[in-house]
């Protein structure tokens, strides 16, 4: 098969430290923030995925200049309303529903209608949800299907804060609201489901006008109109969704262990590791500090003896919704039977995340019963795979092709993962990592 990576051997156990690349939801948000903000912001370990670059092209075409030299990124802000608006502007989001959705928050004001495309894959996933509560701001949509990209956002000058209950535990939801809040005269009022948090945590820093109160199942957020806001230079940390492979890998390889350096554990981002512990990982956190509202650590993992089961509380869902996939590999070597519930989110991402994940076990020949919004997972502690599995045909989904590279790894067999470039959406050094671990 072209274009396809091929496995044919487990890894041998290892031991190492690693650093994985720059996290992607703060390096979005950081140049979104920087773009609207007055003088030069300047990040180190900016991650430079195809999504990251997408948002870097995205506020260039709005008329603000950058620069990339080695591991720095420059972004020259004109000030909150520093964007310019041209005659027929056509955005593209590529792959990323991270910028797709949130820089239409930002785009209610416009003066010119603007025209947003994303990739085949994202133009498959729902922008309704974000149509809709911008609407209430003032701003006016067309979606194809009513529901789909390509769409074209109409801004408005006489803009109204809104209240707006999030409901589904969507980051990008709420993220997408409160930079709309931002250019809004008067209170916007928010009760949102519990989510990532680093819009706000970058606000805060900011000290910029949002105010959260934060209940046990949901936050309620107050945002005001933004009139300046201050440069921002940033030592991105690492991924945890990305880290989060190698973690799994490390505790599927027996006396293994490895440690990930500076990375980000944001309480709202660590469902991971409750779960991982749950199972009877060993994981634990080194060199803690606070960084600029963000809690960063180095993690250390060994290898488990022993997998537990778990019927995984559906609290943690919003706080591992990209981890799923590679928890499931987990799963499959597990002693007993694990449970996963309430995830039809799962099933609106790059790919039916659901339904793939359920397809990888299936050729593993590890039995799973599937259903709209759930995964029940029978697993084998001697799991040992000896046949030949191809994956392919599953749109480009970075995090399935990182998956299924994980499990070939772990269980053996010969593997063939189409599409290897998908990583570069999010993790374009994924391999060079898997290759430093395989060598002893």
């Amino acid at each position: 098969m072209p274009n396809s990576v091929v496995i044919h051997s487990k890894i041998k156990k290892f031991k190492k430290i690693i650093s994985v690349s720059g996290d992607k939801s703060i390096s979005i948000r950081w140049v979104l923030f920087s773009s609207l903000a007055k003088g030069v912001s300047k990040a180190k370990n900016l991650l430079l995925s195809e999504d990251v670059l997408a948002a870097i092209k995205t506020i260039r075409k709005l008329g603000i200049r950058s620069e990339i030299k080695k591991n720095e990124c420059k972004i020259y802000g004109k000030g909150i309303n520093g964007y310019k608006y041209k005659k027929n502007l056509t955005l593209n989001a590529e792959n990323s529903g991270t910028l797709g959705r949130l820089i239409l928050g930002l785009l209610i004001n416009s003066s010119k209608p603007i025209k947003l495309i994303g990739d085949n894959s994202l133009s498959k996933r729902d922008f309704k949800r974000i149509a809709d509560p911008l609407t209430k701001f003032g701003a006016k949509f067309n979606l194809k299907n009513n529901k789909n990209l390509p769409l074209t956002i109409f801004g408005s000058k006489e803009l109204k804060p809104i209240k707006f209950t999030e409901k589904k535990g969507s980051a990008q939801v709420k993220s997408s609201v409160i930079f709309a809040g931002m250019r809004t005269n008067g209170l916007t009022f928010i009760k949102a489901k519990k989510s990532r948090n680093h819009t706000e945590s970058m606000s805060k820093y900011l000290n910029l006008p949002l105010k959260v109160i934060s209940k046990k199942n949901y936050d309620k957020i107050y945002v005001s109109k933004v009139k300046k806001i201050k440069n921002l230079n940033y030592n991105i940390p690492s991924d945890i969704s990305s880290g989060a492979f190698f973690m799994v890998l490390t505790a599927l390889s027996e006396n293994s262990q490895l440690v990930i350096k500076n990375v980000n554990i944001n309480p709202s981002r660590i469902g991971i590791i409750t779960i991982l512990k749950k199972m009877g990982v060993k994981i634990s956190f080194q060199n803690k500090k606070n960084y600029k509202g963000e809690k960063i650590a180095d993690i250390k993992i060994k290898g488990a003896k022993l997998i537990k089961p778990i019927n995984c509380p559906a609290r943690l869902n919003s706080s591992a919704i990209d981890e799923f996939l590679v928890i499931w590999i987990l799963a499959a070597k597990a002693k007993g039977i694990s449970y996963f519930k309430n995830l039809e989110e799962l099933n609106k991402k790059e790919s039916p995340r659901l339904i793939w994940g359920s397809r990888i076990l299936n050729k593993m020949g590890v039995k799973n019963i599937v259903t709209k919004n759930s995964i029940k997972i029978y697993g084998n502690p001697n799991l040992k795979i000896n046949k030949k599995i191809i994956i392919k045909n599953y749109l480009k989904d970075h995090r399935v092709f990182m998956t299924s590279v994980i499990a070939a790894l772990s269980f053996g067999g010969e593997w063939s993962i189409a599409n290897p470039e998908s990583i570069k959406t999010s993790f374009p050094n994924f391999l060079k990592l898997i290759n430093e671990l395989k060598k002893q």
